[in-house]
C-alpha cells in the first residue's frame, strides 16, 4: 500500500482505510493478487482487474466483476459493460459487511481473471 497524498490511499479517510485493510485481509485466502493504486481508486488484479475499490468518506464502494448481474438488494448499481461482463457495485460501511456473501462475489470475480 502506497500512502501518497496524490493517490486514493493517501487521501482516504481513516474509516475508509480501516475498511480497506479489513477487505484485503479477508481476500488473502483467495490467493495472489496485486493492488494497482490509482488517483481515485485501487484496482485489485490477477492478470486483469477483478474488483475496484473507491474510497468514500465513511465507506467503500466496491465494483465487482461478474459474468451476470448479481441479484441482491446489497448491489447499489449493476452495469453491463460487454456481452459477458457486468460491473456490480456494493457499498461497504462496516467491517461486518465484509462477509461471506461479499467474499463469495469477490472469489467468483477473482476466478474470472485466471
Amino acid at each position: 500500500m502506497t500512502a501518497d497524498p496524490r493517490n486514493a490511499i493517501g487521501t482516504a479517510s481513516p474509516e475508509a482505510l480501516a475498511l480497506y485493510r479489513r477487505l484485503l485481509a479477508a481476500l488473502q485466502p483467495l490467493g495472489t493478487f496485486h493492488e494497482e493504486v490509482k488517483k481515485t481508486s485501487v484496482h485489485l488484479t490477477r492478470g486483469s482487474a477483478f474488483a475496484g475499490v473507491h474510497f468514500r468518506r465513511s465507506h467503500l464502494l466496491l465494483t465487482i466483476k461478474s459474468e451476470v448481474s448479481i441479484d441482491s438488494p446489497r448491489i447499489v448499481k449493476a452495469e453491463q459493460v460487454s456481452k459477458n461482463r457486468w460491473h456490480c457495485e456494493v457499498k461497504v460501511s462496516t467491517g461486518a459487511e465484509i462477509d461471506r456473501e461479499v467474499i463469495a462475489w469477490m472469489k467468483t470475480a477473482y476466478d474470472l481473471c485466471d
